[in-house]
């Protein structure tokens, strides 16, 4: 929990013996809604958060705070009332074993609402040499131990010697954040699994499957380089030899600089993420405390702005937001409405 909100939480403690609703089992007293969660989210989360707060009287602007999925969601997890957020954005799903956190500090009734698509974009300078990727290249580049092997490649061209001889620099998300989880599921597992060993493994001995096909390695090939998405555009723009993984919606956002690097032969476009058929497509979700809904300001209206803004016509689509299928558009509108709880099952599905 970070500085802020344990010092709003010391304060729930004094309140509690004369507010009842500022214990564990309500949101207690705040004016605003307070977010945490995915740095790909966070943009669209202020679009709409501006939008919200300029919507009516009387509504305070929420206040968000981008600290990668993981951390937002540990946040969300650690317990109900003011000094907890009331939404965790997140750029993939939350894991049963964050779900089972939350239960155990008391936080029993979770809303998931999905807002829209991303994509996992693997960049490079406008600047730079032409290059287009499989998702076994990728993985042969940036795995600890590529098929459980030393890992010895040290440019592109010997990962395969088709691609240019430039040394293997990629920027990318630490493991906070969801986009790295993304990346690592979407991409290098998939590109792992190429390989007939490491596919028949993952039924045999599935903790060293993952463990062999998600590691990252760590001799300074990939850089790590914190919850800001931006940062990371802005070295690809002066940096033409070297690559990015971000969310599609920065690439889009800054198209004069950088581009999308094509995987399995597709680019990531907003056709291309929208049908599935780029392989690093992935749904974007609002996970909500239903124990502060009704009590925390206007936060289901909140979520409800956030739903309807996702659409293709949406004042998010400019941003970046790809908007879901019309059938998933309505049951996820449908559940902002209706707060559905997810259980454990949910989640493993």
């Amino acid at each position: 929990m970070d500085k802020k909100f344990a010092a709003l939480a010391a304060g729930v403690v004094l309140l509690a013996g004369c507010q009842d609703q500022a214990g564990t089992s309500g949101a207690g007293t705040r004016d605003h809604i307070a977010i945490v969660g995915s740095s790909t989210v966070f943009p669209f989360a202020k679009a709409v958060s501006e939008r919200y707060a300029s919507g009516a009287a009387g509504r305070t602007a929420p206040v968000l705070e981008s600290t990668g999925t993981g951390g937002g969601i540990e946040q969300f997890c650690a317990g109900i009332g003011p000094g907890t957020p009331d939404i965790a954005n997140a750029s993939r799903r939350m894991k049963p074993s964050e779900f089972e956190s939350c239960g155990k500090n008391g936080v029993t009734d979770i809303a998931e609402v999905k807002i829209g698509i991303d994509g996992i974009a693997v960049a490079q300078s406008v600047k730079g040499p032409k290059i287009s990727l499989t998702e076994e290249q990728i993985y042969k580049a940036l795995a600890a131990k590529p098929f459980g092997m030393n890992q010895t490649a040290r440019s592109w061209s010997d990962v395969d010697p088709s691609l240019p001889d430039i040394p293997i620099a990629v920027y990318g998300p630490p493991g906070t954040s969801g986009t790295r989880d993304a990346f690592e599921e979407l991409i290098l597992e998939k590109g792992c699994d190429t390989n007939a060993q490491m596919q028949a493994m993952k039924d045999s001995d599935k903790d060293r499957h993952d463990a062999i096909c998600t590691e990252i390695r760590t001799d300074g090939a990939y850089k790590e380089q914190g919850e800001n998405d931006n940062l990371i555009v802005q070295k690809l723009a002066s940096n033409p030899d070297m690559m990015g993984v971000f969310g599609y919606s920065y690439m889009a956002e800054n198209a004069d600089k950088v581009r999308g690097i094509p995987i399995q032969g597709v680019a990531p476009t907003y056709d291309s993420i929208a049908s599935g058929k780029y392989p690093g497509a992935r749904p974007l979700f609002l996970y909500v405390k239903k124990a502060h809904v009704g009590k925390i300001p206007g936060l289901k209206e909140f979520v409800q702005e956030f739903v309807s803004a996702g659409g293709k016509d949406g004042y998010l689509a400019p941003l970046g937001l790809i908007s879901l299928p019309d059938g998933e558009r309505a049951a996820s509108a449908g559940n902002a409405g209706a707060m559905k709880s997810i259980d454990a099952s949910t989640l493993a599905g």
